[in-house]
C-alpha cells in the first residue's frame, strides 16, 4: 500500500520551514517583494495555476462569496483536468516530489483558506 503524500499549503512570504519539504510556487504571477532565493523553490509550477482569465474574475468578484469560492473551484478544476502537455508535465514533477517527501504549495494570495493552493491541494487529493 502506497503512503499517504503530505502537501501542505503556506504563504511564500512565510519563511521557509525544515518541514515544508520540497516547495513549489502554483501562482501565475511571481509575487512581490519575495527574492527568489528567500522563496527556496523546488521549482514554479505556473502550468499548473488558474489561467489568467479565471485568476482576474475570481479577485474581481468577492473573493470572501461562498459562491464566487466554489465557481472559481469548479472552474479551476476543469482547467486542471483538461491540462496540455506543460501541466502534465508540472503534475509529474509534483507527483515525483510528493512520492519522496512533503511537499508545499506556496501562494501569495492573502486570503489563507481560499487561494488557488488550497484548491490545487483539494484537486490532488483524490488523485
Amino acid at each position: 500500500m502506497a503512503k499517504p503524500l503530505t502537501i501542505a499549503v503556506k504563504r511564500i512570504h512565510e519563511p521557509a520551514g525544515p518541514g515544508d519539504g520540497m516547495r513549489f510556487l502554483v501562482d501565475r504571477l511571481w509575487p512581490r517583494g519575495v527574492s527568489k532565493e528567500k522563496a527556496a523553490l523546488a521549482a514554479w509550477l505556473k502550468p499548473l495555476s488558474p489561467s489568467d482569465g479565471l485568476r482576474k474574475r475570481y479577485h474581481g468578484e468577492t473573493a470572501d462569496s461562498d459562491t464566487a469560492w466554489d465557481a472559481f473551484r469548479l472552474d479551476y478544476f476543469a482547467e486542471l483536468d483538461a491540462g496540455g502537455e506543460e501541466a502534465k508535465a508540472a503534475l509529474f514533477t509534483l507527483d515525483a516530489a510528493a512520492q519522496a517527501g512533503p511537499v508545499t504549495l506556496l501562494y501569495a494570495a492573502k486570503n489563507q483558506e481560499r487561494n488557488n493552493a488550497v484548491a490545487l491541494r483539494e484537486w490532488l487529493a483524490p488523485r
